[in-house]
């Protein structure tokens, strides 16, 4: 008996030891304690927000389209997005490997502009690229 009582009393101890700090830290940087929040003016639905934004940046350009050498993806316009082969993914997804990093977002409006549909995976890495250039610019 007395052995469980000795084993549950360093279990008190040990987490009283890791508790504490951790209060206390939180009480002096009460910040530290809040919960990543969305910023203002966001719905909370960060992908759709970032698809949202490319198509917003559109109607502040004067709608002029910018070709990236990539004219022969006209051929696409009107396409469902779901209905790429993989050898029409790849071509999509090489034009934005080749890309310059300050190119990116430009070149989805272009491509938005142009009435294309990018294969959804494609889609998908342009927002993951655009997302981590506005966090690391």
């Amino acid at each position: 008996m007395i052995p469980i009582l000795i084993l549950l009393s360093a279990l008190v101890v040990v987490g009283l030891a890791c508790y504490i700090p951790w209060a206390i830290g939180r009480r002096r940087n009460p910040q530290s304690a809040v919960v990543n929040e969305p910023p203002e003016g966001c719905c909370g639905q960060h992908q759709i927000c970032e698809r949202d934004s490319l198509l917003s940046a559109v109607s502040a350009t004067k709608g002029e389209i910018e070709y990236f050498a990539d004219e022969e993806l006209d051929r696409f316009a009107g396409r469902d997005a779901e209905g790429y082969n993989d050898e029409e993914i790849e071509e999509f997804r090489d034009v934005l490997l080749t890309l310059q990093p300050d190119e990116i977002a430009p070149w989805g409006r272009s491509i938005q502009l142009r009435g294309i549909s990018l294969p959804t995976p494609v889609r998908d890495e342009l927002l993951l690229l655009v997302a981590d250039l506005r966090d690391h610019p």
